[in-house]
Parts: structure tokens; C-alpha cells; sequence
């Protein structure tokens, strides 16, 4: 299939309306051990996935959970679906219980040739709203792939960082991970799914979820900082509940290099620019 056939998808635009809703954030938080953020105080960065979300209906789901494609977003002609990475531009945060508008729009849908066969790209903007002002950029990077065995394994071994965390991904976490962000894909709670039709060895841990982790360590790690700018690529998947680590460098004034992965090497990289809010 050629790329004009995408062509009448490229451009188009959506626009959704939702509420930082407090009782989703304590899910979030619970999900992830992490303390509430209160009415009007600022949502964490990248909690934000789990808003927006278009409560699909069960019979408008495609056999891998996702929603069935072919309306906002091009029909992806029974290819596995991957989240491939994001640029985030942050510019001021998104606040708990606040009313925020996000404006989708598709900017690039490209047919490219890869070592496991045909992969359509899909680039989408998203653009939040709040009191009138864009608060938030994300720009997401969706990959659709023919049925292949996934590569587990190959990347370079994981860097020597100046600060890291152990996650331990159990299917618990996963599944509330899922349920948070109203992701129905089959392949991060369904066993017999991801591993008889998708060919996986056990459930994938999210990439969202990966660099939400990812981040966070970053966060920890310097405390008296503002991201500003936050992008990520997948590499290849995390399989639950085998342990993995996150962790980074600084590598210049303001700015940061942030990895995932275990000791078959490195699953996700990242990079981060943030400012110094020390006192």
C-alpha cells in the first residue's frame, strides 16, 4: 500500500474535553505509589495519558483490545500496534480538577520497509488546553507492524548512570496501569493473548508507563528542577514481571540523557531538558 493512500488522514483533527479529575488522580497515584496531588496543585508529568481517553464500546474494539481503527486514525489492516516514542514540550502544568482541552491532529502517516517486514507510521499532535492557554505539547509516534516475532533482545548493554531505580513490573501493576489509562490492548494483562497471538513471552510492560518511570527517577534525582522538554524511543519490549531499571546522565547545562532496560540491554532511551529551580 502505497503513502497516498494515507493521504486524506494526514491533517485531520480532533478535539476532546475532560476534567483532571481528582478521584482519577488518586488512582493514578495509588497505582503508582505515589502521593495525590490536591484540587489545583500541578498533575505530574505524563499523568496526564490516563485523561482523554474515549471510552470506546466493547463492540467497537479490534481483536487486540484497541479501539476498532479506520476513524480518527487510518485502518491499520491487522498489524500489531506499538507506541514507538513521544516529544513532550511543557510549558506550564496541568492542574488537578482543572477543565482542559486537548486538540489531536495527524500529522504524518508513512508506509516504511524494516527488517521485520512493512511498518506504518503514524505522527500525532497533541495539543492541551487549559484557562484559555496550550499548557502542553505531545507529539506521539504510533507504529503499526505486520504479525512478527518480537525482537526481545540485541540492544547495546545498559549505560553507567549517575542515578537509577529498580522497578519490578508485576502483572498488578500493569493491569492498574491499563485500567488507569483506559488501555484495553490485550498484550499487558491478557496471558494467553500475548503469548499464543502475539508471540511474546509474557505481558509487555507500556512504554508510557516506562517513561512515566523513567521520568520520575529523573525527577527524584533532582529534585529543585522543571522539565521543560521530555522525549522518548522504544527500542524493544519489557517483559513482565522480569526487573528492570531506569536511570540517567547529565549530560550539559540543563540537559539529560534517561535509559530503561535489564541485562539483555537497553529497551527504552530518553532525554530530557529541564531548569535549575534551586534557591
Amino acid at each position: 500500500m502505497s503513502n497516498s493512500d494515507f493521504s486524506a488522514w494526514i491533517g485531520r483533527r480532533q478535539e476532546c474535553h475532560d476534567r483532571i479529575s481528582f478521584t482519577l488522580v488518586k488512582r493514578i497515584a495509588a497505582t503508582l505509589g505515589e502521593p495525590a496531588p490536591k484540587a489545583g496543585e500541578a498533575l505530574p508529568p505524563l499523568w496526564h495519558w490516563a485523561f482523554f481517553q474515549d471510552p470506546v464500546a466493547a463492540d467497537a474494539l479490534g481483536p487486540d483490545g484497541h479501539p476498532a481503527l479506520g476513524g480518527f486514525l487510518p485502518p491499520a489492516h491487522k498489524r500489531n500496534r506499538m507506541w514507538a516514542g513521544s516529544r513532550l514540550e511543557f510549558y506550564q502544568p496541568l492542574r488537578v480538577e482543572a477543565e482542559v482541552t486537548c486538540i489531536s491532529t495527524i500529522l504524518n502517516v508513512e508506509e516504511k520497509q524494516g527488517r521485520s517486514g512493512s511498518l506504518l507510521f503514524v505522527t500525532v499532535r497533541h495539543e492541551y488546553f487549559q484557562d484559555g492557554q496550550r499548557v502542553l505539547q505531545d507529539e506521539q509516534d504510533i507504529v503499526y507492524r505486520e504479525p512478527t516475532p518480537p525482537k526481545l533482545s540485541g540492544t547495546e548493554a545498559l549505560p553507567q548512570g549517575q542515578w537509577q531505580e529498580h522497578v519490578e513490573p508485576s502483572p498488578t501493576l500493569l493491569f492498574r496501569y491499563s485500567a488507569v489509562t483506559f488501555n484495553g490492548h490485550r498484550i499487558h494483562y491478557d496471558w494467553p493473548y500475548v503469548t499464543q497471538t502475539e508471540g511474546y513471552p509474557g505481558l509487555v510492560v507500556h512504554g508510557p508507563l516506562i517513561a512515566t518511570l523513567n521520568l520520575r527517577a529523573f525527577s527524584n534525582a533532582h529534585p529543585h528542577t522543571r522539565v521543560k522538554r521530555f522525549s522518548f524511543r522504544g527500542l524493544r519490549p519489557l517483559i513482565a514481571p522480569q526487573p528492570f531499571e531506569v536511570g540517567g546522565r547529565l549530560v550539559d547545562t540543563g540537559k539529560a540523557q534517561l535509559w530503561a532496560g535489564n541485562q539483555d540491554g537497553t529497551a527504552q532511551l530518553g532525554e530530557v531538558e529541564f531548569e535549575d529551580l534551586t534557591p
